[in-house]
């Protein structure tokens, strides 16, 4: 039978087709899902059955956080209204998108935290985003997965229980990789208008169930540390 030809990614929209034709990209062209696709599938502990509110909500997660770790203009997102947007996490006060960018984005807007300097494992405040995103991608070269555990209620509020893993099989601020699995288990809430474009975010969870597992192994000197930093290979996220 024959295909079309064209590049589709079954759990994400808004990444391929003309209507991506001029989006920005933060590497240049649009991210390869393959590895984290099929770490999701081996991986995850439920499966949806299709047009499932779940299966709607995990794909709507999914294409969320394709957009906004790898879209760069503000004006390029699809999933949410960027001019009402607002993200918030653990209950600190919401953000515009404009606020979370000079937050770091990306992943330094996911740890946000409040302990002193000498006492982070992982300082947002000295990371950019592109320096957070090849640390992570380097810990994690298969990718970090995502899957929805549950819905708790549907749109236009979205209440639902998710899990994020990975392998840790590259080192991490200068630790060891391990070979284990990494988890994350939180809350989160996605708030839609009538177009399903998301309005507002808020996650609720322990950034020290993630750290903590990055942080189990060796310690390496600093020259091992820094050059397992450079990896340039930077893959999906989620």
């Amino acid at each position: 039978m024959a295909t079309s030809g064209v590049r589709e990614d079954k759990y994400r929209t808004f990444l391929y087709g003309e209507g991506e034709k001029n989006t920005k990209w933060r590497f240049g062209s649009p991210p390869n899902y393959d590895d984290v696709n099929k770490l999701f599938e081996e991986g995850r502990t439920k499966v949806w059955p299709s047009g499932s509110l779940e299966e709607k909500v995990q794909n709507l997660v999914k294409t969320w956080e394709m957009e906004m770790f790898n879209k760069t203009c503000f004006d390029d997102y699809k999933s949410v209204d960027p001019k009402n947007y607002t993200f918030s996490l653990n209950g600190r006060k919401p953000v515009t998108l404009e606020e979370k960018r000079n937050l770091g984005g990306g992943y330094n807007t996911f740890l946000q935290t409040t302990l002193p300097e000498k006492f982070r494992a992982y300082n947002p405040a000295e990371e950019t985003v592109d320096s957070a995103h090849v640390a992570f991608t380097t810990a994690f070269p298969r990718g970090f997965a995502l899957e929805v555990l549950q819905v708790y209620s549907g749109p236009p509020v979205i209440v639902y229980k998710f899990r994020h893993w990975g392998y840790m099989e590259g080192p991490f601020k200068g630790h060891a990789a391990t070979g284990e699995l990494v988890e994350l288990h939180g809350l989160s809430i996605f708030e839609v208008d009538e177009h399903m474009k998301v309005v507002k975010v808020e996650f609720f969870f322990d950034r020290g169930e993630l750290l903590g597992g990055l942080m189990k192994g060796a310690t390496l000197d600093g020259s091992t540390a820094e050059a397992a930093s450079t990896c340039p290979f930077l893959r999906g996220t989620g």
